[in-house]
């Protein structure tokens, strides 16, 4: 095990890119499986879970080859297995993203319940009922192995009891190469969907109302090859602006990909955080009010989340850790998981004044000075948050379990290190 070791207080300067966008590639890497000719992704985040994705495939007889870091070619014209390996599927949550387009390719699927953070129940309910509308016989064996078998999908009409984001792209890819007419109704539109859509259009899928809540597929015969960039990753984005906030710096952020940022940066305005947008590019200056603005009626706002284009539920982790720091009180309103404010106590041991009122809402008061103190990261966006609150804080802090940190962040240690951050990886 590893751990981060880091002295805060320090002002950081200079410029970051973000990585590609994780929860793009991760489907994307998924729907490689549907391609009849050579694909090439670039721009893939090099973490964890991708790496794992990439064995996923791998074993499945996908044709994987390194072209750079950051880049890979696929050749999955041979699909030789439909049973992952449910020792590594079982890490990564999108390991069940194999579900739909195995289901097209092998009319079958062996696959574990999916892991991934612990931020709630996260149940499956929904991806196994779109599978069933197009066609798919789904059973769960005693050892928690789902069973999916299919003699054909065919397209059909999918109410999602939930806009899940996952149970969206699985039915996505499923319907691509059903017979017939798929429409989901309540899909999810985050940008990692927008980005898995238009993936799957430029390999010859026919989908239209991307971007939307209702997704109308025409099954085609089969899908060809192509390039494709993995976009920028808004999550990452919406942290380097907490870090700047909470570390009082001015940092600038390249090819932020400002056009889905509209709510993320809405809501960091509502804590008194100026962004100033230059192109694509974002610059966070170091002199900011931090002065969270109250409601009209002289109310305390809230931050909460929702499903796009409402505030992406991964970051607000990182707001909290902001609102530490900013002067007045705001309610954090986690609604989408149960199990993500678990965290908070840590915060509060490194000095915020918090009030946890039930596991889906918290009001800030700031600011308050923050402390060094020994913590252990629970999952990749908490994680974030406290290596964000320990480079604020004064002293020394002991971040344990950073592998979740790694999982979504990558080389983030170093990257931080290069804006002048004082952090070092030590083995535990």
């Amino acid at each position: 095990m590893q751990k981060f070791i880091v002295k805060g207080g320090n002002q950081l300067s200079g410029s970051i890119t973000p990585s590609g966008n994780k929860n793009e590639a991760l489907p994307v890497l998924a729907a490689t499986l549907l391609a009849q000719g050579p694909v090439i992704l670039k721009n893939l985040p090099d973490i964890l879970d991708i790496s794992i994705m990439l064995e996923l495939i791998n074993s499945l007889g996908v044709v994987v080859k390194r072209i750079d870091k950051h880049s890979y070619s696929f050749d999955s014209s041979r699909l030789i297995s439909s049973k992952p390996d449910p020792d590594q599927a079982e890490k990564i949550r999108g390991s069940f993203l194999l579900a739909g387009p195995l289901l097209a390719r092998k009319n079958s699927i062996d696959l574990p319940a999916p892991g991934g953070d612990r931020i709630g129940l996260r149940p499956v309910n929904t991806h196994l009922l779109a599978l069933e509308k197009l066609g798919a016989s789904i059973s769960q064996k005693p050892n928690g192995i789902y069973k999916m078998r299919t003699s054909g999908l065919v397209g059909n009409e999918i109410y999602l009891d939930e806009a899940s984001v996952m149970a969206t792209e699985n039915s996505i890819m499923a319907a691509v190469t059903a017979k017939g007419k798929t429409i989901i109704y309540n899909a999810a539109c985050e940008p990692h969907v927008q980005g898995l859509c238009n993936f799957l259009v430029m390999l010859g899928a026919s989908i239209k109302g991307i971007g939307s809540n209702l997704l109308v597929i025409e099954g085609v015969d089969e899908l060809s090859g192509g390039n494709y960039n993995i976009q920028p990753d808004h999550t990452e984005v919406g942290s380097f602006i907490g870090l700047a906030a909470v570390t009082k710096s001015e940092i600038r952020i390249e090819n932020a990909g400002v056009k889905y940022l509209r709510m993320t940066c809405l809501m960091f305005e509502k804590l008194g955080v100026e962004i100033i947008i230059d192109g694509d590019n974002l610059l966070i200056p170091k002199s900011q009010k931090l002065t969270i603005s109250k409601n009209i009626s002289g109310g305390i706002p809230k931050i909460d989340d929702s499903p796009w284009p409402g505030f992406p539920a991964d970051l607000t982790s990182i707001m909290t850790v902001v609102a530490t720091q900013c002067k007045g009180a705001v309610l954090i309103f986690e609604k989408m998981f149960e199990s993500r404010l678990f965290w908070v106590d840590k915060l509060i041991e490194m000095g915020a004044q918090i009030i946890i009122c039930d596991p889906h809402r918290a009001v800030v008061s700031g600011p308050t000075p923050l402390r060094g103190a020994k913590v252990s990261s629970p999952d990749i966006r908490a994680g974030m948050a406290l290596l964000i609150a320990a480079l604020g804080a004064k002293g020394t802090t002991e971040i344990q379990n950073i592998d979740q940190i790694d999982r979504g962040y990558e080389n983030i240690d170093q990257r931080l290190k290069s804006l002048g951050a004082k952090i070092e990886r030590v083995r535990d």
